[in-house]
Parts: structure tokens; sequence; C-alpha cells
């Protein structure tokens, strides 16, 4: 039964996504966003310039002037966010959609995102949120504490960061999380690609539970030309999570022509059984044409089902999906001992699951996650 991973609170999901009603009662804003948060992680480097070291850009930013994500001004040599308390997207999403199949599944949460991003990924399905800036987008007034009673009153088991990156609104993530876990027994999960900085990133996982990373690919060339991203820094992001106990998954968008060379996919899943471990849920997603890639197909199933058996037989993967495909069997997590159906999932929607107290119910195997 999916109550077996719930408590009284929660509301199950059908796997729809649905608008919090606060958001029609709420009035959107939109135009000039003044300086509303002084940024955390920054110094000083000559006169008023000052460097970001939020995450590896390490921007240089001159007085009224803004880091690459657009979302940090320098102020008279005073470095803000521009985006504290003003997200720009909320919703009610399935924890599946995230994806986070380990983490309560059949359980709503709270998704919260805002304007501007500090990668620009040609794939982006969210383009419209993270390649605007604030002035350009409407959004809603909405401090922590809010996030966290809305998340209360509508049943959900905690709050994602996600949408857009994540990094780019540091200050409200941080202050958000430290709002749930003082408001009730609240989840919450950092959707991310990875590119946060080692000290910031230990302040995040003093309180997450849970860290879903996007792999834009294998190749730091690709990473460069795909994404204005890099690969090395993100290696080392998901290395530094599985270190400290928080539950990680790995979602890679296969892109025909871009990300889905075999051979790049068979090193990736070497790396993530060497490096982090064998039972680290990884998800292969179907792309579909979106933002700047609107003349490639949709990803072939047959491509995701070669990267899912190159996991699985030619690896020794444990928890290998498959994603954006709905009603594929691979959408299913499946018992590494007893090889039982344990969570049985039609895309976002979970039929039942069979996970009781983190162990298969069948078997007794462990089984990696939140689950409570």
């Amino acid at each position: 039964m999916i109550a077996s991973t719930m408590n009284a609170q929660m509301t199950p999901s059908d796997g729809r996504v649905r608008f919090p009603t606060e958001i029609y009662l709420l009035r959107a804003r939109k135009g000039a966003a003044d300086p509303v948060k002084e940024a955390l992680y920054y110094e000083k480097v000559a006169d008023d310039v000052v460097r970001c070291t939020l995450c590896f850009k390490e921007c240089r930013i001159a007085v009224k002037e803004r880091g690459y994500c657009g979302n940090r001004e320098n102020s008279d040599g005073t470095l803000y966010s521009l985006v504290y308390a003003r997200p720009s997207a909320l919703q009610l999403d399935p924890v599946e959609k995230e994806p986070c199949f380990h983490m309560l599944p059949g359980t709503t949460i709270l998704c919260i995102g805002t304007a501007g991003c500090n990668y620009e990924c040609r794939c982006c399905h969210n383009w419209h949120l993270s390649q605007f800036r604030i002035e350009q987008m409407e959004y809603y007034e909405l401090p922590p504490e809010a996030i966290a009673g809305i998340a209360k009153r509508h049943g959900c088991m905690g709050v994602s960061f996600t949408y857009n990156e994540p990094t780019v609104f540091y200050e409200y993530m941080l202050d958000v999380m430290k709002a749930c876990k003082a408001a009730g027994p609240f989840k919450t999960l950092f959707h991310t690609n990875g590119s946060l900085s080692a000290e910031p990133l230990a302040e995040i996982l003093k309180i997450t539970d849970a860290v879903t990373v996007d792999l834009k690919g294998f190749r730091e060339e690709l990473y460069q030309r795909h994404c204005t991203g890099r690969l090395e820094p993100t290696l080392k992001f998901m290395k530094t999570v599985k270190a400290s106990g928080a539950h990680l998954e790995i979602v890679d968008l296969v892109i025909p022509t871009v990300s889905d060379n075999l051979d790049d996919i068979r090193a990736m899943c070497r790396w993530v059984k060497d490096e982090l471990s064998d039972d680290t849920p990884i998800h292969f997603n179907r792309f579909y044409p979106s933002y700047k890639l609107l003349n490639l197909p949709p990803t072939p199933v047959s491509v995701l089902e070669k990267a899912h058996a190159i996991a699985v037989n030619d690896v020794g993967l444990k928890f290998v999906y498959v994603g954006n495909v709905p009603g594929h069997r691979y959408n299913s997590t499946y018992c590494p001992g007893c090889q039982k159906r344990l969570i049985d999932r039609e895309h976002f929607r979970v039929r039942s699951c069979e996970v009781v107290k983190g162990r298969c119910r069948f078997c007794g195997r462990a089984i990696p996650g939140v689950w409570a």
C-alpha cells in the first residue's frame, strides 16, 4: 500500500499536476525588482567590484551589474539577491515528477522556482523561467514561512526547489528549508545542475533530505557547448552529496545526436558505480523538442532501453529507470534481491508500494531512499 510510506498529514498524489489555491488569491507582480536580501558567499576584490563565490563560475560583478544568472546585483559594493521571496513558479506536483522515485512515493510535493539560471541549456524545457530576468517575469511575494504554510495546508510531504536552478535563489532556498523544518515534519528536495560550490553546499546538506542532479552528459565539451556549464564540478558535487548521507538520484536526459552516445553512457554508469554506489538511482529520460533544439526528434525508446541494459546488465547498477515514457515497465522499481516489483508506477502515478520501513516487503532487502 502507498500509505505505508506516508503519515496522516500527507495527501496522496494522483499523479496529476495542480496549482495551490493561494496563487489565485495572491496578486502577481511584474516590473523592476529592487535588491531585497544581501547575498551570501561573495567577496570584494577591487574598489566596489565583488566576486560571487556561490557557484564555480565565480562572476566578477561591477557596481550596477549582475552575475551570469541575472539574479545577483552589485549595489555600491554589496551583492544582493533580486529574487529572494519572489518565486515565479509555484506548483503541487507528484514527487515522481521531479523525479525522486525513492522519496515517499505517491506523495505530493510543493515545487517552487524563480527567474534566472547560471546555465543556458539548449534543451531547457523551463526556459520561460530560467532564461528571463526577474523584471521580465510575474512573481509572487512569499516569505519562507508562507511557503511552509502553503505546503502544510495542501498536505504536501515537503518542498522541492526546482524548475530553474535553485543555486541562483540560494538564500531563499536555505531559509525556506529552515522554515520547513521549524514548521513540522517536512522534507526538502534540491533539484539541481550540481554547480553549487563546496561551502554553500555544505550548508544545504545539513538540512535537505534529498538531492536530484541533472547530469547533462559525460563529456566536458558537451557541457560547455550545450549548457555553458562544466562536468568536473558536477561530478565533485555528486560525490560530496553521496558522502553526506543525503539521498541522491541522477537524471540523464538522453538527447539524439547530443548525449545519446552509448560509450559515454557506459562510462557514466561505471563512474556512478565506482565513485558513488551501485544502488544510486539513475533515470534515463526521453527528450522532447524544446527551446533551441526544436529541430531534433524525440529520443527513440529503443535508445533509452539500450542505456538501461548497459546500466543494469553491463555495469551492474541496481535502480535504473526509463523516464518520460508513460507506462514503460522501467517506470517501476524492482528489488535487486528478489526481482519483484516493489513500486508499481505509471509515469507519475504510483499504483502500489511494497517498501515497508525502507525494506522490500518480500525479501527484506534494504532499499536506499527517504521512506519516513
